[in-house]
Formats: structure tokens, C-alpha cells, sequence
């Protein structure tokens, strides 16, 4: 299967090319953290000479309890998103929620994002993919990888073949998830882009009653296997202080992990290049 090429603002992400990042906090907690952090990333990746493009959410809408922080109102995150999108010269992913949503979010975003619980809504695919923008589908915890095909259609009938796929683990009995390595080969063989989630991926959801817990220590052993596969991409989120985040903290990497985690990465990536006969472009 021929490997496609998807361009997300200055970053070209593909099967066969070398690794691209998507990275940031799980959500906004704040401007002034969040702007923090995002000039943290963003000194890391350009330091590395490596792609990054980076996460943003304004509304954590599936939270477990209804009482847990969910983020900023979409209009004020979206003009702060603006200004700090300019400023930093950074290229943006930032999360869908409703169909309503997606042509005011496609103004300030990059690249669209469907999480993963809402990855089998029509009306949602067909909005995030009428933009025209990149959509980024976290393939649902309940989905085979082969049923991924069914959302790639739908895409492709609005005539939109920018197409991202993410693996982030899959329902392992009650309160777990596994990753199935297979299933990274098998959303491959689809030809699109393939990114690995390696945060979302050692969630426990519910583990800790009200909110979701997690197995972060585990993220960066999953991402260096995935790289070994030669995805397209790898994502993660990141947090200054895991232990006081206000959203996915047991599975979050502390930001002053990232540098280090990153290099060790491509470096990775280039070996595995090497080994498929390809060259780093």
C-alpha cells in the first residue's frame, strides 16, 4: 500500500517520513500556564530540529465526574489560541466535540481532532472533514483497527483525504487498556498516517473513582515500540507537575522528561529508517 503524505500546516506527516510530534498539556487549565508550557514544547522540539505541532483543548467534555474541570469557554480559548498561534509561529491541533463547532475551530486550528469516544459520529466526521483541515481520528477504545475503514470512507465522501489515524489503546476488561502493536500495522496497511498516543494509551479510566487514572511509566516503553514500527507520528501529553494536573495526570509526562524522551525517540525512528531501507528526509 502506497504510504500518503498529509500536510498540517509546516508539518508533513507519513508513514515513511521521519517522526512528527503532537504534544501539550491535556487541557487549558489556564492562559498563563498553558502559554508557559506551550513555549516550553516549543523550545524543545526547534531545539531538536524536529516537527511539533501542538495540542489544545479547550473542553475535556467526556471528563468522568461531572464535577471535574473541564476547561475554558470555547470563544475566549479560541482567541487566546489565536494570539499564541502567531506568536509562537506554531502549527495546532485542537479537539471537536460537536458538529457545530468545527468551522469556528477550523479558523484558529491546524488540524482538527476527534476524540476517541466520539470517533463513530457521523455528523461530527462529516463536519471536522467539510473543512477542508486535516482530521485527526483517535480510533475508540471499543474499534478494531480494521473498523477504522468505515470512518476513513465517510471522510473521503466529503471529498476530504487529509486523514489522520491515532492509536490510544483498547478496552482491556474493566477499567484498562492494552495496546495491540498489530493493530498499528493493520491501520498502516490503510496507506494514511498512522500516530501513536503513548498518554492516553496507559490510562486506567475510572481507576481512581471519580476521575481516570493511569500507568505513565509505561508511556515512553509503548512509544519507543511503536517508533520501532515507524509510525508517522507520536503524541503526548505533558505537564509541568503531573501530581497537581487538573486532567490526566497518572498518564501525563513531566514536561522536563520531554527533551530527553524526544531524542531518544528519533534517534529510534532514524534506526528503524535505516533498517526499511529508507533515508531520513
Amino acid at each position: 500500500m502506497r504510504q500518503v503524505s498529509v500536510k498540517a500546516g509546516s508539518a508533513v506527516l507519513s508513514n515513511d517520513r521521519p517522526l512528527v510530534y503532537i504534544a501539550g498539556p491535556c487541557v487549558i487549565e489556564s492562559e498563563k500556564s498553558y502559554s508557559a508550557e506551550a513555549v516550553k514544547l516549543k523550545a524543545v522540539f526547534s531545539g531538536l530540529r524536529t516537527p511539533f505541532i501542538l495540542k489544545a483543548s479547550f473542553d475535556k467534555a467526556n471528563r468522568t465526574s461531572h464535577s471535574s474541570f473541564r476547561g475554558l469557554p470555547m470563544e475566549t480559548a479560541l482567541n487566546f489560541l489565536r494570539e499564541l498561534k502567531n506568536r509562537l509561529k506554531v502549527d495546532l491541533i485542537v479537539d471537536v466535540h460537536e458538529p457545530s463547532q468545527a468551522a469556528r475551530v477550523a479558523q484558529v486550528a491546524d488540524v482538527l481532532q476527534i476524540p476517541a469516544f466520539l470517533c463513530r459520529q457521523t455528523d461530527l466526521i462529516f463536519a471536522c472533514a467539510d473543512t477542508g483541515l486535516p482530521v485527526n481520528v483517535k480510533k475508540g477504545q471499543f474499534l478494531a483497527p480494521w473498523d477504522m475503514g468505515n470512518i476513513i470512507s465517510k471522510i473521503e465522501s466529503r471529498g476530504n483525504r487529509n486523514i489522520l489515524l491515532t492509536e490510544r489503546g483498547t478496552s482491556f476488561g474493566y477499567g484498562d487498556l492494552v495496546v495491540d502493536m498489530r493493530g498499528i500495522e493493520r491501520m498502516k496497511a490503510f496507506g494514511y498516517p498512522v500516530i501513536f498516543d503513548c498518554t492516553h494509551s496507559v490510562q486506567r479510566p475510572g481507576a481512581l473513582g471519580k476521575a481516570t487514572g493511569g500507568d505513565s511509566e509505561m508511556a515512553v516503553p509503548l512509544a519507543r515500540a511503536a517508533a520501532v514500527l515507524k509510525v508517522a507520528g507520536i503524541f503526548f501529553e505533558a505537564h509541568p507537575d503531573p501530581a497537581k494536573a487538573l486532567s490526566d495526570g497518572p498518564n501525563s509526562l513531566r514536561l522536563d522528561r520531554v527533551p530527553s524522551v524526544v531524542d531518544a525517540l528519533n534517534r529510534i525512528d532514524r534506526l528503524a529508517m535505516t533498517l526499511s531501507g529508507r533515508k531520513s528526509k
